[in-house]
């Protein structure tokens, strides 16, 4: 087994550290925020994702796993030192390397022994190139030091999963010792390995993640051309998954992807063609599909409705996806601030991100409208005027659709990720909009009832 450090404790960082000690490696987990180090110490998770806190507090508890703001103590008797902290998007879509550079330096000017630095963060294509030149230029000592590529393909949600039952392991590496040793780190893993050079590596992070964003961008693109010509997305995505060269993943209509990586990683391939000039027209296109996808409800409601101003809106989920509490480029930081800006007064549910949605949008009045963090989705949509689907979360599925009518003050639901059926939604005498279906209207439903009748007089 081998002694490991882990550079930063976000989602890549921390998962990784956390399952190569569950694989019974000894294993140091590094972040500059001593507060966050003490917080991990104590076996609370910084992040929400399935499995993660257990396998914290076990693998602590066995002495295999530790967590500490002292990189140098750590890295320099390390086998291999993992990098994993964040590489934000930049305003032209480029990555910001900064801390990577860092790290690398922490890193030169610590090692005292033959060390392997794998870059597990998304980088464009070359950057570990670069890190090793760096390395280079301010090592100390006089010992080996190499770098690999080793790009992450987790998903939040189930990024703990993702990593000890992953599909391929990725690495890229420029000669036979780091092949070996990295080879050899895995080895208790027991998964495929697919041993590439250092840019086939950093590419094929980004070809896949790209691909998946295609996907997607193609689906919404074909929803909305269902609606206009009148045939289900639903019914479409199932005829083409039987297809084994389409596959039945990722064909599911909604209103855009968001998250960490595919909104990052399509620009920033897409910022890498372009230095090399080269127009990737085909990412270009999934960038601008997932843009106007984000707010198609929006725009829907807002053709509806004569304004927003004074109505109860409810939002059904604020992360970009379930099972995670991340809200990075979720539709809800774009379809929200419209709705404010529109006077509504929006009671939001979410059961894990409402806390960090509310340090963007802090509970109370905001410029004309007013935003409300609730407990359970009946007290979101009680007496509402209009209800957004935003998250297809685990409690917002299990709401039936006689709830809506029960208890909303006028039964119009937008539902941006198709949970429901259009027949029953009809049959429960609900106007529901959804993303390349039909369009259930209000019209072909019964005769309103006392509650609605009094709305339609207020």
């Amino acid at each position: 087994m081998y002694r490991i450090a882990v550079a930063g404790t976000g989602y890549v960082g921390l998962v990784a550290g956390v399952c190569f000690a569950e694989m019974g490696h000894q294993v140091t987990c590094v972040d500059i925020d001593q507060n966050k180090v003490e917080l991990m110490k104590s076996g609370i998770s910084p992040i929400y994702e399935a499995d993660l806190q257990d396998l914290m507090i076990k693998n602590y508890e066995s002495g295999r796993l530790n967590y500490t703001t002292d990189y140098h103590a750590t890295y320099k008797d390390a086998d291999a030192i993992f990098i994993g902290v964040g590489t934000p998007e930049q305003p032209d879509g480029s990555a910001n390397l900064s801390y990577i550079a860092t790290v690398a330096r922490q890193i030169a000017e610590s090692v005292e022994k033959d060390c392997l630095v794998v870059v597990k963060s998304t980088v464009p294509v070359g950057t570990n190139d670069k890190v090793e030149q760096f390395i280079q230029d301010f090592l100390i000592n006089d010992v080996r030091v190499e770098v690999a590529s080793n790009p992450e393909f987790l998903a939040q949600g189930s990024a703990v999963h993702d990593t000890l039952h992953a599909e391929r392991v990725i690495i890229g590496t420029e000669s036979k010792w780091a092949e070996e040793l990295l080879q050899n780190i895995y080895k208790p893993f027991n998964l495929p390995i697919v041993s590439v050079n250092r840019r086939s590596a950093e590419m094929i992070k980004y070809a896949s993640n790209d691909f998946l964003a295609l996907k997607i961008s193609y689906m919404n693109d074909i929803a909305n051309l269902c609606e206009l010509v009148g045939a289900d997305i639903q019914d479409v995505a199932k005829g083409m998954s039987f297809d084994e060269r389409i596959g039945s993943k990722f064909l599911s209509a909604g209103i855009g992807f968001g998250g960490s990586c595919f909104p990052k990683d399509t620009k920033a391939l897409d910022y890498l063609a372009k230095q090399n000039g080269y127009e990737l027209k085909t990412v270009q296109a999934a960038i601008d599909v997932n843009k106007e996808q984000k707010t198609m409800l929006y725009k829907k409601a807002s053709r509806r409705l004569i304004t927003f101003n004074g109505l109860k809106v409810a939002i059904l989920g604020l992360t970009f996806k379930p099972g995670t509490d991340d809200l990075r480029e979720a539709a809800s930081l774009e379809n929200i601030p419209l709705l404010l800006e529109q006077g509504a007064d929006i009671y939001a549910f979410d059961p894990v991100g409402a806390a960090n949605f509310a340090k963007v949008h802090p509970e109370g009045r905001h410029r004309k409208g007013s935003i409300s963090y609730v407990s359970n989705v009946q007290e979101a949509i009680k007496d509402a005027n209009v209800c957004f689907i935003f998250t297809e979360w685990g409690e917002v599925k299990e709401v039936k659709p006689s709830m809506y009518k029960e208890l909303m003050r006028t039964p119009l639901v937008y539902d941006g990720r198709n949970i429901y059926s259009t027949d029953e939604m009809e049959q429960a005498q609900v106007e529901y909009h959804s993303i390349g279906r039909k369009t259930v209207e209000r019209q072909n439903m019964k005769e309103p009832n006392e509650r609605e009748l009094q709305s339609i007089r207020s």
